[in-house]
């Protein structure tokens, strides 16, 4: 009976360790899922942030007054404007103009 009762301690022992074991990987897995639930949802707030930002900074009178402040760009205007012809397209009519006369 000795000898059972040894291996009943040791199995009883050892079974005590492994629940000790899971119960601690339990709470250790737990805890790191909340963190990465707060971690979701600091992340979420900040991609609400950012995407009014985005929406704020896209304004047509932000981005003017941006580009004339920043890059000096101006508004254009007849006298700063240039025409810039396609000499093929040119050529292209006086053929086609010829081509009805005898």
């Amino acid at each position: 009976m000795t000898r059972l009762s040894v291996v009943l301690l040791v199995a009883l022992v050892a079974s005590g360790l492994w629940l000790v074991k899971t119960s601690y990987e339990s709470r250790r897995l737990f805890v790191e899922i909340e963190r990465a639930k707060a971690e979701q949802s600091q992340l979420a707030a900040d991609a609400k942030r950012l995407d009014a930002e985005r929406r704020t900074e896209a304004t047509h009178l932000k981005v003017e007054r941006t580009a004339r402040e920043k890059l000096a760009m101006r508004l254009a205007t007849p006298d700063a404007t240039v025409y810039v012809s396609d000499a093929r397209a040119a050529s292209a009519v006086p053929a086609a103009s010829q081509e009805g006369q005898p």
